[in-house]
């Protein structure tokens, strides 16, 4: 995984570096879509969906993004919230390319009993603007989640869906 993130970062890097910069960008972004989770151990897909937003606190080195996907089964409710620190890189006027790292807290109640407990999440984000003007686009962000509980629970998660741009009113 690690090596996948590492070619990911060069990869992204190396075509972000003849990109324009980009004018005008939204100060808030939502992320509105649908999450998938698979236990790397075993088990069925979970589907979920997906409300993030993020900011870009120094341009070109920082995003932070937030998120909650509630994950509803037969027999249990699992929340998980994470908080992610990421770096951009400006793929062209339409794409961006974004690998994050933060915290997940995940609440599980399964059969009566309820726990908490802290994850470590790796993410991919590709974000797509189709007419570049980053207001309305699209994302898919792979990510790897590692749960230091013990029996440290991991899983590979996939969410998609759709970008909208929140500018600040100028007065």
């Amino acid at each position: 995984m690690l090596a996948l993130a590492l070619a990911s970062t060069s990869f992204a890097q190396a075509i972000g570096q003849g990109a324009p910069p980009l004018d005008d960008d939204p100060s808030v972004i939502l992320e509105l879509g649908a999450a998938t989770s698979w236990n790397t151990t075993g088990g069925a897909a979970s589907f979920a969906p997906n409300l993030a937003a993020e900011t870009t606190p120094i341009e070109d080195w920082l995003e932070i993004e937030a998120g909650v996907s509630p994950f509803f089964t037969g027999n249990s409710t699992e929340w998980d919230t994470d908080f992610l620190f990421k770096k951009p890189w400006t793929l062209s006027s339409k794409a961006e390319f974004m690998l994050g790292v933060g915290p997940e807290w995940v609440y599980l109640r399964q059969h009566g009993t309820t726990s908490n407990s802290i994850s470590g999440e790796v993410a991919g984000d590709f974000m797509f603007w189709p007419n570049g003007k980053h207001r309305f686009g699209w994302f898919l962000e792979p990510a790897y989640d590692y749960n230091f509980k013990a029996g440290h629970q991991q899983s590979i998660g996939m969410s998609a869906g759709l970008l909208i741009g929140m500018r600040r009113r100028h007065h």
